[in-house]
C-alpha cells in the first residue's frame, strides 16, 4: 500500500482528528515513519510482508485506544433521571481497557462504582460510558479511580461516592518484574463513604456477593 493510500485510509477513520488539518497529517506521516525506524532498530525489516503495513496499524490502534480524549466523559453523567432514591447505586464489573502513560503497554480490567444518589440518578450505561471515555487515554490506575470518582460527585451531587478499580498491568506482567498472576486495586472514597464504614462496608459486601 501506497504512502498515499494509507494517509487517506487514516484520514477517513478519523475524520474528526485529521479533517482540515494539515499539520496533523504531517504528524501522522513522521510517526509512521519513525515506526519504520523502531522495527528496523529492533532487528527486522520494516518492508517485508507481514511489517509493510505495521506503522498504519499502529498507529490506527493507538487512536482508537485514546479515544478518550475527544470527549468530556462527564458529560455522560448528565442525562439524569428524578427519582427519589436515597439507598446505594452500584454498578459492578464495567470492563475497560487503557494505556500505562509509563511504558505505552496496556492494562486491563474492571471498574466498580457506586454511589448514594442525593436527589439526581443517571442512566447504568452512562455510568460505563464515562468509564470508557477515562480509560482511553493515557493513564495510570490511580488516576483513572480519581477521575471516576471524581466526575460522579461533580455532576451528580451525591452523598457520596465510592470506585474500586481492579486491573492487571502488561508492563508489570509481560516486562520488567514477570509476575504475570500479579493484579492492582485503587479505591478512592468521597463523602459518606469517606466518613463512615457503615457505608463502605456496604458497598464491599455488595461488591463481594
Amino acid at each position: 500500500m501506497s504512502l498515499i493510500d494509507t494517509k487517506t485510509k487514516i484520514i477517513e477513520k478519523f475524520p474528526h482528528i485529521f479533517e482540515g488539518d494539515a499539520n496533523k497529517v504531517e504528524q501522522a506521516e513522521k510517526i509512521m515513519e519513525a515506526l519504520r525506524q523502531l522495527i528496523a532498530l529492533c532487528g527486522d525489516d520494516p518492508n517485508r510482508d507481514g511489517l509493510l503495513e505495521t506503522p498504519q496499524r499502529v498507529l490506527k490502534a493507538f487512536l482508537e485506544y485514546t479515544e478518550g480524549y475527544q470527549e468530556d466523559p462527564k458529560e455522560h453523567l448528565k442525562k439524569v433521571f428524578d427519582v427519589k432514591h436515597r439507598e446505594l447505586v452500584l454498578v459492578k464489573d464495567i470492563e475497560f481497557y487503557s494505556i500505562c502513560e509509563h511504558h505505552f503497554a496496556p492494562f486491563f480490567g474492571v471498574a466498580h462504582v457506586g454511589y448514594i444518589p442525593n436527589e439526581k440518578i443517571t442512566g447504568l450505561s452512562k455510568i460505563a460510558r464515562m468509564v470508557d471515555g477515562y480509560a482511553k487515554r493515557f493513564q495510570v490506575q490511580e488516576n483513572l479511580t480519581n477521575q471516576i470518582a471524581d466526575a460522579v460527585e461533580e455532576i451528580l451531587e451525591p452523598q457520596g461516592t465510592m470506585v474500586v478499580v481492579e486491573a492487571k498491568h502488561m508492563c508489570m506482567c509481560g516486562r520488567g518484574i514477570k509476575k504475570t498472576d500479579a493484579k492492582t486495586t485503587t479505591t478512592a472514597v468521597r463523602g459518606v463513604f469517606a466518613d463512615r464504614s457503615d457505608s463502605r462496608m456496604e458497598f464491599l459486601t455488595l461488591l463481594n456477593r
